[in-house]
């Protein structure tokens, strides 16, 4: 076997003339075993930390799992985090100004779903098992007129002021099935910071809506254009 010394020179011909201390064969044999049990050692810690903080990575360095709904032991829902780096599908808006003081929700209504549920619906139509629809309330900016409006730069209109709660819908078939398959929750109807857990909510305070009104539970037809965009 030639040693390390003769390799390097024959690959590296300008370092030649310069004596490169040789190391046994058994070092070599030894430091590498110790080098191959550091790799290991580390790639068994990055794994564990992974974990603990909810994901792992494929070779390509892409999450192996999607933002699965994480549950309490009593069957609350988590709060997501890092919701906002999701697929943004639109922001509906129903302001007071404009029904009589009274709207149910006066705010912006910026809604999120996960990458993998949004790649799904757009191959098959139909938003996947495990899907979880994030609803971040966002009031508007104090109006200059009647209609609670303002004028800005780019004209009259309304634009988002404060964060103000946070709405939960996740399909899960099985465990909601008394909701055809999607429970709600509802993190808190006031600025941050919201509540970590949430439990579902009765039927009659959202999913009724959702039964009566919506597209599969969803009101798709507000999202499709970004669903839908090529």
């Amino acid at each position: 076997m030639k040693h390390l010394s003769s390799q390097i020179r024959d690959r590296y011909p300008c370092h030649a003339t310069t004596p490169i201390p040789t190391q046994p064969e058994n070092d070599l044999q030894t430091n590498g075993l110790s080098a191959i049990k550091r790799t290991m050692i580390g790639a068994a810690a990055a794994f564990i930390v992974g974990a603990t903080l909810g994901f792992t990575t494929t070779a390509q360095g892409e999450p192996a799992a999607d933002y699965e709904p994480q549950w309490t032991a009593d069957g609350e829902l988590v709060l997501p985090r890092d919701f906002r780096t999701w697929v943004f599908l639109g922001a509906p808006l129903t302001p007071n100004a404009l029904n009589d003081g009274n709207a149910g929700f006066p705010e912006f209504h910026n809604v999120y779903v996960q990458p993998h549920a949004y790649r799904a619906y757009r191959e098959t139509g139909t938003f996947p098992e495990g899907t979880i629809l994030v609803k971040e309330l966002q009031l508007t900016v104090a109006g200059d007129d009647p209609n609670g409006s303002r004028l800005e730069a780019s004209g009259r209109g309304y634009f988002p002021g404060n964060r103000n709660g946070i709405d939960i819908s996740v399909k899960d078939s099985k465990q909601f099935k008394e909701t055809n398959g999607w429970g709600f929750f509802n993190f808190g109807h006031h600025a941050p910071p919201y509540a970590e857990t949430a439990p579902a909510a009765p039927k009659d305070a959202c999913a009724g809506c959702h039964i009566a009104n919506a597209t599969d539970m969803v009101f798709t037809k507000f999202y499709l254009p970004i669903l839908q965009a090529e």
